[in-house]
């Protein structure tokens, strides 16, 4: 089977194109990555320096229009989560248009305005996608499965927490597994259970198999049109109805609540811990370690606002130092920077307590030894990619099965 060619869009520092060309079954074709508000494009100079700046676009994905973007059998991209809420104009004959400046409907656009429309798409958000915005939970994503639906689409997901299936960090994101009615797995899961599908059949039920945790099947219809979704869905304000684990085709939607069912070993945090000397400003200065202390410890105490009302403030303690014997709590985007904080990364060693090595947090996102070490690269920034970046070995574990079911389907 010939290589599928890949769009990545908000390519980062790449973690989806190492995930797919791991297989040796992808390659990309053309890949985006800009970064608004800021004067120099760090994790694009990555993305060159690792993958070369041919096909690479380092323009906002808004301004470039879709005939400059090669055709492609995959599109991939981890899209900011947004509010998708769409609008009727009088000024544009189709009716809809998206919010300015949110960057899902650069995804729609370029998929609406394709005639050779990729047959396959692999999508990665925060879980909390599922239940924005929270005056009409879960509307955000119906607005997205409306909208893939209505181009042809049919989709899997299952909210993926990496140290669940071996990862050494626990980084909870939803992933998108989308099939074009042209091809033949569309048609094929047209005619399966929905629930095999979740629990069996599905792509994300081989890659990462799990089970029903109770016996309960949400299922919905999207046949309302994208406008009045995003002013009607869920309008009262309940509870999301989509669960961990979903399907969704012609308008269809089924979604239960699954467990992880992994028999192997969790990876803890340990194993990622560098074995050469570690430069002494990752050490905590002594002078801080009280300060440190209070952030990562339990509050109750009363807090006042400039404008001088005050108000209870109570928050539970953390770990600290952090556990080695179990998988990592998840990077965020602050976690670089020797300054006291309560959500840094801080282990205990024979030398005293200090944070995380960029080496070491890319290790928690399964990426390869100083991939993002390159000069006039802080290690600040460094820290701040891996707050950004998806698991690269889910990205392969999906990538490895869809090739597998596409070299096993019939038509």
């Amino acid at each position: 089977m010939p290589k599928l060619r890949v769009c990545e869009l908000f390519a980062g520092v790449g973690g989806f194109r190492l995930g797919l060309e791991k297989t040796k079954g992808f390659e990309v074709v053309w890949s985006n990555q800009w970064e608004p508000s800021t004067k120099t494009q760090h994790a694009s100079k990555v993305y060159e320096a690792r993958f070369g700046p041919k096909n690479h676009s380092n323009t906002d994905i808004e301004l470039v229009p879709t005939d400059e973007i090669p055709d492609h059998d995959v599109l991939v991209g981890g899209f900011p989560c947004q509010d998708y809420s769409v609008a009727t104009t009088l000024k544009n004959s189709k009716g809809l248009l998206g919010k300015k400046g949110v960057l899902w409907w650069s995804i729609h656009r370029i998929l609406n305005e394709k005639h050779h429309k990729p047959s396959y798409l692999i999508l990665e958000n925060v879980d909390r996608l599922l239940k924005s915005p929270s005056a009409q939970r879960g509307r955000d994503f119906a607005i997205m499965l409306k909208s893939l639906g209505e181009l042809g689409y049919a989709l899997e997901w299952r909210v993926i927490n990496a140290a669940d299936y071996g990862m050494p960090q626990r980084r909870r994101r939803v992933f998108l597994v989308g099939y074009h009615k042209s091809t033949p797995r569309f048609r094929q899961l047209a005619k399966t259970n929905p629930e095999d599908v979740l629990l069996k059949e599905g792509l994300f039920a081989q890659a990462f198999p799990c089970a029903q945790r109770n016996n309960t099947t949400t299922s919905l219809e999207l046949h309302q049109n994208l406008a009045a979704i995003s002013t009607s869905f869920n309008k009262d304000g309940g509870l999301s109805p989509f669960e961990n684990s979903g399907f969704c085709i012609n308008d269809h939607v089924h979604s239960i609540k699954t467990a992880p069912n992994f028999d192997g070993a969790p990876q803890p945090l340990s194993a990622v811990l560098s074995k050469e000397e570690v430069p002494k400003e990752f050490y905590l200065d002594k002078g801080d370690l009280d300060k440190w202390s209070y952030l990562k410890g339990a509050k109750k105490e009363v807090r006042s606002t400039k404008a001088g009302f005050t108000y209870n403030y109570t928050e539970g303690a953390m770990v600290f130092p952090d556990a080695l014997d179990k998988p990592s709590r998840t990077i965020i985007t602050g976690e670089g920077g020797k300054s006291p904080s309560r959500f840094k990364h801080v282990i205990n060693t024979p030398k005293g307590l200090r944070r995380l090595t960029p080496l070491e947090l890319e290790r928690l996102n399964t990426f390869p030894d100083n991939h993002t070490q390159l000069e006039g690269i802080t290690d600040a920034k460094r820290a701040f990619f891996m707050g950004n970046a998806l698991v690269v070995d889910i990205v392969e574990k999906i990538g490895a099965t869809l090739l597998h079911l596409l070299e096993n389907e019939t038509s």
